[in-house]
């Protein structure tokens, strides 16, 4: 199996299972696509754009996400200051929570595989992949290179 599926899945089924989990905890309304916004590191402060770019989408793609987030009460978006017509996205208290517990889900994830895969195991993949997010390996080409 190429690395692609081997990081891929296993992602999919953490997405799914924080959805699973979000919406038996009262967070009925949330829904896989909207882990684009509130996957790490949170889109608290941080612009639309940005928000697009970490999640490999369009802008018009996100800014449909986060008006769905904003109807439901999870984030508000509002003018930058001292930057012009730059927005900025902040999530509400609801919006706080559901992030609090994605972290309460994912360490749980993380005690599972850890028990799972032994704690040395565990541990060095978590090494590993550190190491792949700080390299150059997962940074997009430039096109001027």
């Amino acid at each position: 199996m190429l690395i692609g599926a081997l990081l891929r899945v296993p992602a999919q089924a953490i997405h799914r299972r924080i959805i699973a989990e979000l919406n038996a905890a009262g967070f009925r309304e949330l829904r896989v696509p909207h882990m684009a916004v509130l996957q790490y590191p949170g889109p608290d402060g941080v612009r639309p754009g940005v928000l697009a770019e970490r999640a490999g989408m369009s802008k018009q793609a996100m800014n449909q996400l986060l008006r769905s987030l904003e109807a439901l009460g999870y984030l508000t978006r509002s003018d930058a200051p001292d930057e012009g017509r730059a927005r900025i996205v902040r999530l509400t208290r609801r919006g706080r929570a559901a992030y609090a517990k994605i972290h309460e889900i994912l360490r749980d994830v993380e005690r599972q595989w850890s028990a799972e895969l032994g704690p040395k195991p565990f541990r060095q993949l978590k090494v590993l992949l550190l190491r792949v997010w700080e390299s150059p390996l997962v940074r997009e080409p430039r096109e001027d290179t």
